[in-house]
This record gives C-alpha cells, sequence and structure tokens, in this order.
C-alpha cells in the first residue's frame, strides 16, 4: 500500500497508573493532576501532536485526565479511552461531543473492547468471558455514536423554545440491535470535527480487525517485529477488501504503533538505561506476572507472550533495537526501542514502509524521556520523513 508521508504523526502517552524511572515495583510517581499536567505539557512541548490516556483496573479515569490535559494545554490532543458496554452508546457519543466542543476539535478516542477477564467481571460486564461477543456489541455501538455524531446539526434544545421543533427527525437515530435498541435518539453537542473525532481501534482477533475496518480510522497495534506488522496490515487490507467487495464500503484506514522508546546519543548509553529499568525486579513478582499473563485470552497478549518466550536466550532481544525486557512484568504492549537516534530514526522508517503512519510513543520516567525523545529523536526523524515527502511530491511533478 502506498504511504503518505505527510500524514505520519507521533503521539506521547499519559501515565495514569502512576510513573517512575523502573517498572515492576510500587510507583515512584503517583498520577496526582498536577504530575499529569506536567507530563501533558512536556509532551506538547516535544513536539508531539496527541497524547493516549490508556483505562483499566489500576487506572486514573481516562475522561477526567483527558478533560484536564485538553484544558491546560493548546495544541495537545487527548486520545481518551472509550469502552462498549461499561458506557451507554448515546451517553458516550454526548460526552465526547461534548469533549470536542470544549477542546475547540482536539478529542480523539480509542476504543477498547476488553481487557483481562478479572478486570471484565469486576465492571459487571456481562460478556467478561465473551470474546467475540463483546466485538459483536463494540459493532453496534460504534454504529450508533457514529450515527449520532454525523447526524447531530446542533439545534439549541431548550424546555423555552417557542413554536420551534427542539429537534429535527434527521437529527435522531433509531437503532435495533442483539445489544441496544434505542428509538429518537440524539446527541448534543454536535461535534466540531466532522464527519466525527477520530476513532482509534485496537484487537488482534480476526473479529477485533473485521470490527475496525467498518469502523475505525485508524488500527492500532502492539509493537512487534516489521515483518510481523507487514502480516497483521496485509491481513486487515484483506477485510478490507471484503467490506468494499459485500457491501460497498471502502473506508480508508491508517495504522498506528503502540511503542516504548528509550533513546540515547550512545548506544552504549541506551542499553544501559534499558536495563536499569527492570533492574529492582525479583523473581517473584516476574513468575506472578507470567502467570497472569498467560491467563489472558487477548490475542495481542498471547503475541506478546510469544515474542517474550522466543527472546529469553537473547537477553530478550527480539530484533535489531527491540527488546523485549518490559514485558517481563508489563501487560500489553511492552517492547521497547534501544539505541541511538540515527538507529531508531532506521528502525521507525522501516516501519513506515510497510504502512505504519501513527506511532504512540512512551518511556520511563514519561516527564524527562518525552524531552529526552523530543529533542534526540524526533527531530532526525521528521527530517528523514520531510525528505520522503519531497522525493513523493517530485515522483508526482
Amino acid at each position: 500500500m502506498a504511504q503518505n508521508y505527510s500524514d505520519i504523526e507521533f503521539g506521547w502517552f499519559i501515565p495514569v497508573r502512576g510513573d517512575g524511572k523502573y517498572v515492576g515495583v510500587e510507583p515512584e510517581r503517583k498520577p496526582t493532576m498536577e504530575y499529569l499536567i506536567e507530563v501533558a505539557k512536556a509532551a506538547e512541548d516535544a513536539g508531539f501532536r496527541f497524547a493516549l490516556i490508556p483505562t483499566g483496573r489500576a487506572c486514573v479515569d481516562s475522561w477526567i485526565i483527558g478533560t484536564i490535559v485538553a484544558s491546560h494545554t493548546k495544541s495537545l490532543r487527548p486520545l481518551i479511552a472509550m469502552r462498549p458496554g461499561l458506557i451507554a452508546p448515546v451517553i458516550a457519543a454526548r460526552m465526547g461531543a461534548s469533549l470536542d466542543v470544549a477542546s475547540g476539535g482536539r478529542a480523539m478516542f480509542n476504543i477498547v473492547t476488553g481487557h483481562s477477564a478479572q478486570d471484565l467481571k469486576e465492571t459487571g460486564d456481562p460478556l467478561y468471558d465473551a470474546h467475540d461477543e463483546r466485538y459483536e456489541r463494540t459493532d453496534e455501538f460504534l454504529q450508533i455514536v457514529r450515527g449520532l455524531w454525523e447526524k447531530s446539526k446542533g439545534p439549541g434544545y431548550s424546555e423555552f423554545s417557542i413554536g420551534k421543533q427542539q429537534s429535527q427527525d434527521e437529527d435522531k437515530l433509531d437503532f435495533s440491535g442483539k445489544y441496544y435498541d434505542l428509538e429518537g435518539a440524539i446527541s448534543y453537542p454536535a461535534v466540531v470535527q466532522h464527519p466525527h473525532p477520530p476513532i482509534y481501534f485496537g484487537g488482534s482477533s480476526a473479529i477485533g480487525k473485521r470490527v475496525a475496518v467498518e469502523h475505525a480510522d485508524v488500527y492500532l497495534m502492539w509493537a512487534e517485529p516489521v515483518e510481523w506488522i507487514k502480516e497483521q496490515i496485509d491481513e486487515v487490507e484483506g477485510y478490507r477488501a471484503e467490506l468494499k467487495q459485500q457491501k460497498g464500503i471502502d473506508r480508508p484506514l491508517r495504522y498506528g504503533l503502540r511503542v516504548h522508546v528509550l533513546v540515547r546519543e550512545t548506544e552504549e548509553e541506551a542499553w544501559d538505561a534499558a536495563w536499569e529499568i527492570i533492574s529492582k525486579i525479583d523473581q517473584t513478582t516476574i513468575e506472578k506476572a507470567d502467570k497472569k499473563f498467560s491467563t489472558f485470552e487477548a490475542v495481542g497478549q498471547k503475541r506478546q507472550n510469544q515474542l517474550r518466550a522466543a527472546s529469553r536466550e537473547k537477553d530478550y532481544k527480539v530484533g535489531p533495537n527491540l527488546w523485549s525486557g518490559l514485558s517481563l512484568v508489563r501487560d500489553g504492549g511492552s517492547l521497547l526501542l534501544v539505541g541511538t537516534p540515527e538507529q531508531l530514526t532506521e528502525r521507525f522508517l522501516e516501519y513506515i514502509d510497510v504502512g505504519i503512519s501513527t506511532f504512540i510513543l512512551s518511556g520511563y520516567p514519561h516527564l524527562e524521556e518525552a524531552t529526552i525523545t523530543g529533542r534526540l529523536l524526533l527531530p532526525l526523524l521528521q527530517e528523514k520523513i520531510a525528505e520522503r515527502v519531497n522525493v513523493s511530491l517530485n515522483g508526482r511533478v
């Protein structure tokens, strides 16, 4: 697939579970409002365009932190976790539209269909152990949310309107499905971004990828070796072709990568810093984490487990500058790119060449690493990307 180099974007991460230099131990810094604002401002100053705000049982609420981040930055866009099944779709649409208006059109949403079965069970989700059904529900959820965003024209709903219909029929949405049944649903206010705020979506299973091609603007993957990522993109492109053939829908879809980074002026400094991150983990913690991760049903987590196991005898080196040491105790996307600005620029360009255009980066601790990454890596990366933009433009002249 042809890459549009002008669309390449870089985001950072807001550590809503706490932060510090080490993983596998109690965070040195609590996720206070003051600290998270400081991280967000550092990311904005470093040149990142947006920031992912995750969700989970140990996270401070993403909606609240996203609103705070938007109110204390000028251009940084909050990418907020939206969880189908744990929030009603009409309420989600209204909340999302409200944030889009309040932030001046900066709202973005990351659809999180599942987590661990324990996390889902704790929240009262009746589908905690029904993987495919959760994605079916997500499909209905997004039909409603997108439909409401696209329909709402933003009329002035008011009990004081006299002789004026408070909402037009074309603003209303009727929906009848397996999980949701709505009649005359409306969303207010109207979103600033059209047709709606960007929707990011992750899910490594086949059904997750099929839902993504129907609804997402960006399909997110956890970092893996480049050839694995290319295989995933090819698979999703196959589902896009099926959707076009079966329903006549040909939606554009971009591809994103969630990856940790550790960049230093020398390779030795970078690897010393990488091993320092896991230096306080004891063997008992590693064994507990390994047992816990083995129970996760998420396909993406299973792939991360596979990479960790395969690289154990190689000092957790998965490939050039790609390290799985964090995954000893960190669930989810845990691969770390380690090296000099020149080395990591090469690695990023390899991902770009197979179709990645959105990168969500992070590092420990997130405050300092946002600044370091912005100083050492982003300028070189942007220079190389600009060169490719010029080559692409010249090739079309």
